[in-house]
């Protein structure tokens, strides 16, 4: 008995403190998206202009692509978020925006200043309610967070395109 009461404890011990430590205030997750923005934006000063159309495979996205990629994500999640259209429209910045370093930088970099200013002008309150994201109901502040999951998987498969393009990626900027 002592032992299942001593489980029960540390079970709810360790939700209890999940939950604490999982919560992000407004102003944190702006700066998290700051640094987020920042990071990337290392990534794409990185990589040499010619590097923009590689490819590690034919198969595959390339480096503009995945960049272009992280910002349709980006616009996708907040825009479902905030319940406000994309400046994008239903344009695809993978699809229109020219693979250039200059084109492709400027493109990334809007879609994150969508984010922090689309949070910026969300109410704490707004950040608790539910909207649909691809057929699961979610609140406001986990769609921001799924958009802060797939920029960062994202940005991190370019690594490999850095690499193989004899570039040492950025640092990684945890702080």
């Amino acid at each position: 008995m002592k032992r299942l009461s001593l489980l029960f404890t540390i079970l709810a011990l360790t939700f209890v403190s999940s939950s604490v430590f999982a919560q992000f205030t407004q102003s944190q997750m702006v700066a998290e998206w700051q640094r987020a923005k920042n990071y990337t934006k290392a990534y794409l000063d990185a990589m040499p202009a010619d590097g923009y159309g590689f490819k590690p495979t034919p198969e595959i996205r390339s480096f503009a692509q995945q960049m272009l990629h992280l910002a349709d994500g980006n616009y996708f999640f907040i825009a479902t978020a905030n319940g406000k259209p994309s400046p994008m429209g239903q344009t695809s910045a993978e699809k229109t925006v020219a693979p250039t370093k200059e084109a492709v930088t400027k493109a990334v970099l809007d879609s994150y200043d969508f984010v922090i200013s689309s949070l910026q002008a969300i109410t704490t309150a707004q950040m608790d309610e539910t909207v649909s994201l691809e057929g699961h109901s979610i609140s406001k502040a986990n769609a921001f967070g799924k958009a802060f999951e797939h920029q960062t998987h994202h940005r991190g498969q370019t690594t490999i395109y850095l690499r193989l393009k004899g570039v040492t990626p950025p640092g990684e900027m945890l702080f």
